[in-house]
């Protein structure tokens, strides 16, 4: 029974913090309207990819360790921090750009899709509050006493929910109405979309925790 409630509580954490408006999700969103389902599917997959494995991680021991180590948390931050501004500015240019039709043309989709898999990917391992988030998970999961059962049951769980929630992003918003509707507010979205990665960038470069 305690260990139920105990599994209870980590999926519904894990949930809210997973499908809360951030950075991730504004991106797979954005993806969705403007490049179609495979890409956002394929941004969505980098992000499950870089959230299991700092979870694989976490089980193994090793974020514990680097927990203990402020500065490479500290570097971490500024390397996504970085790469937040780094999109911030590419989705600053869109905006300010005129739409032209050269801007939906097709694009070779081996190259999108494994374009926008490295972004997932390098957007959720440059997040270190995923790493403390599994710390955290973990404490729970390799308790003294803990059932051999529960490491994995939380890894499957916290993975189903990645799924559903980043993968149900990215099919609920590229559809044909979604896409219709992004044609019209691009400049709109994209401004929002920099701004948003702006505001995670900077937090995550000059935060001290």
């Amino acid at each position: 029974m305690a260990l139920s409630h105990e599994l209870i509580l980590i999926y519904t954490t894990y949930f809210v913090a997973t499908a809360s408006p951030g950075p991730s999700n504004m991106a797979i969103m954005g993806t969705a309207m403007k490049q179609g389902r495979g890409a956002a599917l394929a941004l969505a997959s980098g992000v499950i990819g870089g959230s299991m494995m700092w979870a694989l991680l976490a089980a193994c021991g090793v974020l514990t360790v680097l927990a203990t180590f402020a500065q490479l948390l500290v570097v971490l931050k500024i390397g996504g921090g970085l790469y937040l501004l780094w999109l911030a500015f590419k989705a600053g240019k869109s905006a300010l750009r005129r739409p032209d039709a050269s801007e939906f043309a097709p694009v070779s989709e081996k190259a999108r899709f494994g374009r926008m898999f490295r972004q997932g990917i390098l957007m959720h391992v440059g997040n270190p509050k995923a790493i403390l988030t599994w710390v955290a998970i973990m404490s729970v999961a390799l308790k003294p006493g803990a059932a051999a059962s529960t490491l994995p049951m939380i890894i499957a769980g916290c993975a189903a929910i990645c799924v559903l929630v980043f993968g149900g992003y990215a099919l609920l918003f590229s559809t044909a109405v979604m896409a219709a509707f992004y044609r019209r507010i691009r400049r709109g979205l994209d401004a929002l979309l920099a701004c948003c990665f702006t505001v995670a960038g900077l937090k995550l470069v000059f935060s001290r925790s």
